[in-house]
């Protein structure tokens, strides 16, 4: 039997289902598909004109991701206009906004009204060279209503996912020596084992000359605040989710001066381990976007009382430490500060739950040892 809290959240679920609902739908949202091009920085996920859905960019400079198939497109339009709907007063769904992209509602076309897409904010727009990633959090890939043939194939994809907790499904990085972009795709990620994942998620933060340090510690305090949200939640299990990173390739705070020498050196490093192109049909900003929370959300962030330490990244590492408010108590993120968004996306496979979501807690701590690593070393 359902229990009262899944009841209640279902229920929100169906009031929230209206494909018109939601800030920015409407007159104004456009009638028609001119001017919306193909997505040009995506890096993962369906891309418009390959799969069979895709992302475009608006000209008003909002991203249009085009709604999946049923289950997985309703279920994300539905999430998004719950927790984004005008008379929200559930303080766990106003919390969860921030970590989301904006939703401005659903669009369509004149010319094809039935198919719709998702209104939603680009991240990246105002970066002058987005440096984007997309990381797939958690340690299943499929969702406990997938057949047996998906959850082979999803295992068969990246057996590690399970004991990793996370997986790098694309990155886009600036390479200032070069002027241009270095491009990983899924493949990339897929061949990222226990010994190189940190080598492997380290070159998203080397932008040809220096490892970005003010970028990773302004990712650690930002991730450590989307883990405290998770902690403090125990209505929703995600599965095949991400999160999406992005920075500026262009730092405003220049705390390292190379010289020719050492330029030379990081050129040369770069061009023998083979990072200068992996792969140029690989670009990101939002793949998918979509997340599900519910009403009655417990604010503790107490640790999860399931054991999933199967894998641990090396080294003993002291993180950034933040008090009940998510704010860095050390005063550590202020001495290397980037600015950097980390927005969870991909949400088409979020269920009501009973117990904390293990799963992406685990992945998240993982990510966050990780990163502290590459800091650190």
């Amino acid at each position: 039997m359902d229990s009262p809290s899944s009841v209640a959240l279902q229920r929100r679920l169906e009031i929230c289902s209206d494909p018109g609902s939601g800030p920015g739908s409407g007159p104004g949202s456009g009638p028609h598909l001119n001017g919306c091009v193909p997505l040009s920085h995506q890096v993962a996920g369906h891309k418009y004109g390959v799969d069979k859905v895709g992302i475009l960019q608006h000209p008003d400079g909002t991203v249009l991701k085009q709604l999946q198939p049923p289950p997985r497109g309703p279920r994300e339009m539905k999430f998004y206009s719950m927790v984004y709907e005008k008379d929200c007063r559930d303080p766990c769904l106003l919390d969860l906004q921030q970590y989301l992209p904006k939703y401005y509602g659903t669009w369509s076309s004149a010319d094809s009204p039935t198919d719709l897409y998702l209104k939603l904010e680009d991240v990246t727009r105002r970066f002058q060279k987005p440096c984007i990633m997309d990381v797939k959090i958690g340690q299943r890939s499929f969702d406990p209503f997938a057949s047996q043939e998906k959850r082979e194939q999803q295992i068969r994809k990246y057996p590690l996912m399970e004991e990793i907790g996370f997986l790098v499904l694309g990155m886009r990085v600036y390479n200032v020596s070069l002027d241009s972009f270095d491009s990983y795709d899924q493949h990339y990620g897929r061949g990222l084992v226990k010994d190189t994942i940190k080598d492997g998620l380290s070159k998203f933060f080397f932008n040809g000359e220096v490892l970005r340090k003010d970028a990773i510690t302004a990712s650690i305090v930002k991730v450590q605040k989307i883990l405290q949200w998770f902690e403090g939640q125990s209505q929703l299990n995600f599965y095949a989710s991400s999160l999406l990173f992005v920075y500026d390739g262009v730092s405003s705070v220049h705390s390292h001066t190379l010289s020719v020498q050492e330029k030379t050196m990081a050129r040369s490093l770069q061009k023998a381990e083979g990072v200068v192109e992996y792969n140029n049909n690989i670009d990101q900003s939002l793949s998918t976007m979509y997340s599900l929370h519910k009403k009655g959300c417990t604010r503790s962030h107490h640790q999860s009382k399931q054991d999933n330490s199967k894998w641990q990244p090396n080294g003993n590492h002291s993180p950034i430490q933040l008090d009940a408010k998510g704010q860095d108590k050390s005063g550590e993120a202020e001495k290397i500060s980037a600015d950097v968004e980390i927005r969870m996306i991909d949400f088409a496979h979020v269920f009501p739950s009973e117990v904390q979501d293990h799963g992406y807690i685990y992945g998240l701590r993982n990510l966050l040892k990780v990163l502290q690593e590459i800091l650190e070393d």
